[in-house]
């Protein structure tokens, strides 16, 4: 199997716990990597042929601006779903960082891999 990747997708959205949180948008950047076979693209030259990187990205934007998740957590988990249900996504791992949640630190969030990664992926 191969690896489309999608880095340093920034989405902005309502995320958080405190008061505060739930009045402002906050910046959360994703990064995922999915198991593909991209031998049938590569020979066809079609996008069809494979997973649209730019549909997927539309899909999760719009998703993500739209919600209202209290924690990055649930967030993460909800956006795997979307991509492996509505993109035939048999593995994915992605990332959610809250860059700047914790004052000190650059980066904070969440790594998740859901489904059956292929073994030499």
């Amino acid at each position: 199997m191969d690896i489309i990747f999608l880095r340093g997708l920034q989405i902005e959205t309502v995320i958080g716990i405190y008061d505060w949180e739930r009045e402002i948008r906050q910046t959360v950047i994703l990064d995922m990597e999915m198991a593909t076979d991209i031998h049938k693209a590569a020979q066809s030259d079609n996008i069809e042929d494979t997973i649209d990187y730019k549909a997927v990205s539309k899909r999760i934007i719009s998703f993500v601006e739209e919600s209202k998740f209290l924690l990055v957590e649930a967030l993460t988990e909800k956006i795997a779903q979307i991509v492996r249900d509505e993109f035939s996504v048999s593995w994915i791992r992605l990332t959610v960082n809250k860059k700047g949640a914790i004052r000190g630190a650059s980066d904070v969030g969440i790594i998740i891999e859901r489904g059956e990664k292929p073994h030499n992926a």
